[in-house]
């Protein structure tokens, strides 16, 4: 017995050993960005207290890490210069892993997968497929988000842009725009939540990875948030928020 618990106690000196050598910003800190506005990945509930999907993946891999979560709330135009600035260690705000990002950026191991999505009135008889069907409609969308450049790719969509998707679902359910786009999950979020009069349309493209991202430098947390992404899908974690927020697991394309 003597044996075990001495074997015992020098697994537990490794762990927190190996936990007090991830290199944050603050020992024994995480500090994480996020922008706090966007449902139902990062948002203030009704008692003002932080909450969402992404939220609670990022408490997941802190306690992984055997850190400290400390959430720093910042606008998305701003989120990843301030990563770039040493404001905070990581971003948890579904940041798309794009090839163009990956070259200045660190990027997890993929944590969640979607799609972009359009979105049109309840019965209405217009039912886009793709983008080449908005052409000449009026689309409402995020300012300066993926989705709006997807739209203006395009070409021939009058892209009107909006601070966030609460604004412009309400536009699109209120009849001043023909549709909207944003990501698949938010969508069926918002519809369920605020039982708006609208729904999804076509779904566009492939299931695109979502990642926390990094300092480019800073491999050795990469390292250990992989790891720690691992752990949380291993022990049933992950299962068990992707279900408490979208009813599936969607951490696979």
């Amino acid at each position: 017995m003597r044996h075990l618990t001495f074997l015992t106690a020098l697994v537990m000196a490794a762990g927190l050993s190996a936990q007090a050598a991830v290199p944050t910003l603050t020992p024994g800190v995480l500090k994480i960005a996020m922008e706090g506005t966007y449902p139902p990945f990062t948002y203030k509930d009704e008692q003002g207290q932080l909450s969402g999907f992404d939220v609670d993946i990022a408490k997941a891999v802190a306690a992984k890490l055997g850190l400290r979560p400390e959430f720093v709330l910042t606008e998305w135009s701003g989120i990843l210069g301030g990563l770039q600035a040493n404001k905070y260690d990581v971003i948890v705000n579904q940041v798309g892993i794009t090839p163009e990002r990956q070259k200045t950026i660190g990027f997890s191991r993929p944590y969640a997968y979607s799609s972009p999505q359009i979105i049109v009135r309840k019965g209405s008889s217009f039912n886009p497929k793709t983008l080449a069907d908005l052409k000449g409609k009026r689309v409402g969308v995020g300012l300066g988000s993926n989705f709006e450049q997807q739209l203006r790719q395009a070409g021939g969509i009058n892209v009107v842009t909006y601070p966030g998707a609460p604004e412009y679902l309400a536009d699109l359910a209120a009849g001043r725009l023909d549709a909207a786009y944003n990501d698949r999950l938010l969508v069926g979020y918002l519809i369920t939540k605020n039982n708006l009069p609208i729904k999804g349309a076509g779904v566009i493209g492939q299931p695109e990875p979502v990642g926390i991202a990094f300092k480019k430098t800073n491999t050795a947390l990469g390292n250990a948030i992989n790891r720690a992404l691992l752990q949380i899908q291993a022990d049933g974690t992950y299962a068990k928020i992707s279900r408490k927020w979208f009813g599936e697991d969607v951490s696979k394309p």
